[in-house]
């Protein structure tokens, strides 16, 4: 498991020390297993500048768009810092390197013969107030397209879909856990100093201990395991809880048992909740889209961008810093591949933020003063492979067809022929994305579950899904459409 803070604590002394500083130089990696993005976030050292200097220039290497659930808190700390650094600075403009045709990364819609499907995340959620901002301003709000029945989730369990309870009051009252363990969640609040860990503070736990310790194996393998897998392609033994879920790491610190540490929390959280913060609690619904697909959110970044601010098919491959103590401005310079031949930007750049994979930034040379800057203590990061397969079938080929937003598949179940990790029911959600003759479905094979399959031919992918959808909704038949 990658230890995230040990990894940002690490590189920033590295990169700060004496004979290898760089001005103010962070390096963290991405906690989602799946998506493991290396952020370097390179700034003047010039403090706040009060001396009447003109406005600065900042360069973002790499247009991608990450999807950062609510679970996955450590990044916010990188944005923190970002935020932080910027406030300080007069900025004045902004220059994104991308090295593909097109900005945006894994995300991207795809519209095709009345078909709308999306190729990366296919919701986002707007919990944090930067979301918010970021819609208000982009113009978005006509455009948000909120998902139908979202509440209705499903989990297979012997073979079958089944209902996931929407609540934990539903959920100890439904069938969809055993006696003894929802005995054991009822009892959470009292038992939990038998089950506290025997670690120390800085060890490291699994995502899959720690949910066992409080809740049992039963809901780690029926509600965790399906839940991370469908959201980052991990397991939950591989995964450190203090880095994907802080905030309940953080509960159990506080207060022992996590069930008393949410409600306290949440008592506490009203009680310091203003009218208008509630009325903006309200108005967030959920997991929404776009109309169009999840892309027209980077689109609309894109038109916020000038011509000479956005330079698509521009591959970095170096970045030089002179790194003047004299003078705060002037301290970044990038070089770039276009077309096949190798140039330099005109303008150079007060601060760099690099937001590119790690194995691309790895293969980019960058100097200090004139001098190599080796990344030899970035470790080795694994990428999960992950396919994502499109399917229509005609609704008279589906014979138990479900509402709702889709349906996971724990790791357990595979026992029972399901070999994907999820189906979404893209056309259920957003009746817009296919005719109204054919159910649009969007299915993932792969990430540390059965990374093989996720590079799996064609007709292999094809088969794996149909047979899943087939023991899952009754699809008969091949698919209308496969992509």
């Amino acid at each position: 498991m990658t230890n995230i803070s040990e990894l940002w604590s690490k590189s920033r002394m590295r990169l700060y020390d004496g004979q290898h500083s760089l001005n103010r130089c962070t390096l963290i990696s991405s906690p989602e297993p799946n998506t493991r993005v290396c952020v370097l976030a390179m700034a003047s050292s010039a403090k706040e500048d009060k001396r009447g200097f003109p406005g600065k220039c900042v360069a973002v290497i790499g247009a991608g768009v990450r999807y950062v659930s609510d679970q996955i808190v450590e990044f916010r700390q990188f944005l923190r810092y970002v935020r932080k650094v910027m406030c300080s600075m007069n900025w004045r403009s902004c220059c994104v390197f991308e090295a593909e045709g097109r900005a945006g990364g894994k995300l991207r819609s795809i519209s095709h013969d009345g078909l709308i499907w999306d190729e990366g995340a296919n919701t986002m959620t707007e919990s944090e107030a930067a979301v918010r901002f970021l819609l208000d301003n982009l113009g978005l709000r006509d455009k948000q397209q909120f998902p139908l029945s979202q509440q209705k989730r499903y989990i297979a369990k012997n073979g079958v879909p089944v209902l996931l309870p929407s609540n934990p009051i539903a959920l100890i009252r439904s069938n969809f856990l055993s006696a003894g363990s929802k005995l054991q969640i009822f009892l959470e609040p009292f038992l939990w100093k038998n089950s506290d860990s025997l670690k120390g503070p800085d060890t490291e736990e699994s995502v899959g201990a720690f949910f066992q310790r409080h809740f049992g194996k039963e809901v780690v393998d029926y509600l965790i395991d399906p839940f991370v897998a469908g959201t980052s392609g991990g397991d939950p033994e591989s995964l450190s809880m203090r880095h994907v879920f802080p905030e309940l790491w953080s509960l159990e610190k506080r207060f022992g048992s996590i069930i008393s540490g949410a409600i306290q929390s949440k008592l506490s959280a009203k009680k310091g909740t203003t009218g208008e913060s509630s009325a903006k609690k309200k108005q967030n619904h959920g997991s929404f889209s776009f109309l169009g697909g999840m892309q027209s959110l980077t689109n609309a970044l894109c038109n916020e961008l000038g011509k000479d601010e956005l330079k698509l098919q521009s591959k970095v491959l170096e970045l030089s810093c002179s790194c003047s103590e004299n003078s705060p401005f002037d301290n970044w310079s990038v070089s770039y591949e276009l077309d096949n031949k190798k140039l330099s930007c005109e303008k150079s750049f007060d601060a760099l933020i690099v937001t590119a994979p790690l194995s691309d930034v790895k293969q980019m040379r960058i100097t200090r003063r004139g001098s190599p800057f080796l990344l030899d203590f970035v470790p080795e990061v694994s990428y999960l492979p992950m396919s994502v397969i499109i399917t229509t079938f005609k609704k008279e080929s589906v014979k138990r067809p479900l509402e709702g937003f889709g349906v996971l598949i724990p790791s357990k179940e595979q026992k029972n022929g399901l070999k994907t990790l999820g189906t979404l029911f893209s056309s259920m959600m957003f009746p817009d994305r296919a005719p109204n003759d054919v159910y649009l479905y969007t299915t993932f094979v792969g990430g540390s579950r059965n990374p093989e399959l996720a590079k799996a031919s064609r007709d292999e992918l094809k088969q794996i899904v149909t047979s899943d959808l087939r023991q899952l909704l009754g699809a008969e038949g091949q698919p209308a459409f496969l992509k």
